[in-house]
């Protein structure tokens, strides 16, 4: 009998188990589909800014995507290990407090400019996380740029649109942090679908005041489609890219954000950029392309000392 099976199988061998589509395309093409989308979901939201406010774009969006990962994702209390319950609260409060600065910057200054000082956070991340002095280089050529683009010296800005941007900034750097330790410690989008939540409870706070007076039909709907571009595609497609990049890796290569804003506040907003901001980006993008080379971790849990979780 074991004979036969043995020839069996070797006549018919068992088709090799295909890895995900997530895990065959390159890992930094998914940070630059989730920039992409970030940005244009973030240039489409100003249009409710009339209508419920920043604040309260940003709790209706969050109120969304919540729905769609609860639904998608259906996380159970087994799902969660007990360790990694702080850090889900943690990014909760993080993102809610990202996504209502982020907005209220925009509410003020121009997409590219909000990006590029949010961007501070990013850096802040990669010069912390660097193995070698040689690669706190490219987080300083990225602040060249920044600092470059954004031109304080001149006083030229709207200084609570500034300040909102660097709140946005320093949610964006425990952003990384955290969401790469929960996408080691919990399973799929079972640490999003709780998160999500988290975050749009707390942007309830001072989100809900401000719609109240203009919420409608037509708002609702508009807010469930920004709600897939941001934050239910770009925070998925982070997640997975940050199982196999380095958060060093993945904050400088966020460097990519400015240039990305820039087209998109273009294309959408009418912000056309002059040759002098095109430079000052092209610094940044340098420097967020030389970081990514040699930034991928190993995606092997047991390697790094972290429990597999089970599917």
């Amino acid at each position: 009998m074991h004979s036969e099976e043995s020839g069996f199988l070797m006549a018919f061998p068992p088709r090799p188990t295909r890895r995900p589509l997530t895990d065959r395309v390159p890992a930094w093409s998914l940070a630059v589909v989730s920039i992409t989308s970030v940005q244009l979901g973030a240039a489409l939201s100003t249009g409710l800014f009339p209508a419920v406010g920043t604040a309260g774009a940003a709790w209706l969006r969050l109120t969304a995507a919540a729905a769609i990962f609860l639904t998608i994702a259906r996380p159970r209390p087994s799902d969660v290990p007990r360790r990694a319950v702080p850090a889900i609260l943690a990014l909760g409060v993080v993102t809610a407090t990202m996504t209502v600065a982020t907005l209220a910057a925009l509410d003020r200054i121009a997409l590219g400019t909000a990006v590029a000082i949010q961007f501070l956070g990013q850096l802040s991340v990669a010069a912390a996380r660097a193995r070698r002095a040689a690669m706190l280089a490219w987080p300083a050529l990225a602040l060249i740029g920044v600092v470059l683009l954004t031109q304080p010296w001149q006083g030229q800005f709207d200084p609570m649109g500034v300040v909102y941007a660097l709140i946005g900034a320093f949610a964006w750097g425990a952003y990384i942090l955290l969401t790469q330790r929960i996408g080691d410690q919990v399973a799929g989008l079972k640490g999003l679908a709780l998160t999500i939540p988290i975050a749009a409870l707390v942007s309830a706070l001072i989100g809900v005041p401000q719609a109240l007076g203009g919420l409608t039909w037509q708002v609702l709907l508009a807010s469930v489609g920004l709600a897939v571009l941001l934050p239910v595609l770009p925070f998925s497609l982070e997640m997975l890219a940050l199982r196999r990049l380095t958060a060093h890796a993945f904050g400088t290569l966020m460097a990519l954000e400015p240039a990305i804003a820039m087209v998109v506040g273009a294309v959408v907003l009418h912000q056309v950029p002059g040759p002098g901001q095109l430079l000052r980006i092209a610094l940044v993008v340098t420097a967020g392309v030389g970081a990514e080379r040699g930034g991928h971790r190993d995606t092997d849990p047991e390697s790094l000392g972290i429990p597999v979780p089970e599917a």
